[in-house]
């Protein structure tokens, strides 16, 4: 009798738990809705995918991943509290000599191997999705440099521009609308919905990682290298994004902005940024020192 009640006890409290966790996952998901493109304070997930790959991504690990995780989770706490409980000193005072057994030994190679299978299968369907390049509507390229991005669009798509976008300070933020810290950015990309865009992307002076949640978008910014990734947001909005490498010191102020509209804004944004963003180039980041040392060197030849 004693050991049906503690059984119908641990039955009670894996239900509270797993209702416990619903209500938690439940309120994440509502948090992760209120901040589409950027995460919330309290969040417990992914943020909510505006493209197929990445809610693909979110169904692998939800509907697969977690599962299995959980379920070896709990199968090792159940062992390991078996193993307290009957394999004590006082359970058993004189110790057991086996050394080892087949069968068991069989199966903890063969089931490791099957679970890696399972989650193998459908993980290389979506490697391949993620790699197989669409032909692309619109093409970008982003170079990851100390501490920030430069985009460049091409000019036979009617671009012919590049720009730098960098963090917004919070002394700043007055200057950005809808300002969020360490992520607000003075220059977004801007890309049009529901078009296939490729994004080209390099670094230009050390390893730097482009990634951007909401569009299942991950790839390395390799310097002297050009690796290219692709996205189709369903969905009008700004997502935000980080450098996911250590890059330096300033790595964590290095955001992602991409603001994806309609085809008619995203025209008349291409028309506003060339002539904001002439072909001459940029002002440069960094002051040229150029004029400041030809004055050092004619100070030095009037000494």
């Amino acid at each position: 009798m004693r050991l049906f009640g503690r059984v119908r006890a641990c039955s009670a409290a894996l239900r509270a738990l797993i209702a416990a966790g619903a209500l938690i996952a439940s309120g994440a998901g509502a948090r992760a809705e209120d901040g589409v493109g950027h995460p919330v304070p309290g969040q417990i997930g992914f943020q909510v995918g505006v493209t197929d790959i990445a809610r693909d991504i979110h169904g692998f690990y939800d509907n697969l991943l977690f599962p299995i995780i959980t379920v070896i989770s709990l199968f090792v706490m159940v062992l390991i509290g078996i193993c307290m409980v009957r394999f004590n000193e006082r359970a058993n005072p004189v110790p057991s000599k086996t050394t080892h057994n087949a069968l068991l030994e069989v199966a903890w190679t063969i089931v490791p191997v099957l679970i890696l299978v399972v989650i193998a299968i459908p993980s290389f369907r979506l490697l391949t999705k993620q790699l197989e390049l669409p032909k692309p509507d619109i093409t970008i390229k982003a170079t990851g440099k100390q501490w920030y991005w430069s985009y460049d669009y091409p000019k036979d798509q009617d671009g012919g521009f590049n720009f730098d976008s960098a963090r917004v300070e919070e002394k700043d933020a007055k200057t950005v609308p809808d300002f969020i810290n360490l992520l607000s950015v003075d220059n977004e990309a801007v890309v049009p919905v529901n078009k296939n865009i490729q994004v080209n992307v390099t670094g230009a002076d050390v390893i730097h990682g482009f990634i951007v949640q909401s569009l299942g978008v991950r790839i390395d910014a390799v310097p002297g290298r050009l690796n290219s990734t692709w996205f189709r947001a369903d969905r009008e909005g700004i997502y935000y994004g980080q450098c996911s490498k250590l890059c330096g010191k300033d790595h964590a102020y290095m955001p992602i902005a991409i603001r994806v509209v309609s085809q008619p804004a995203y025209e008349a944004w291409l028309q506003d940024a060339k002539k904001k963003y002439a072909q001459t180039g940029q002002p440069q980041r960094f002051a040229d020192a150029s004029s400041a040392l030809a004055g050092v060197a004619a100070t030095t030849d009037q000494r």
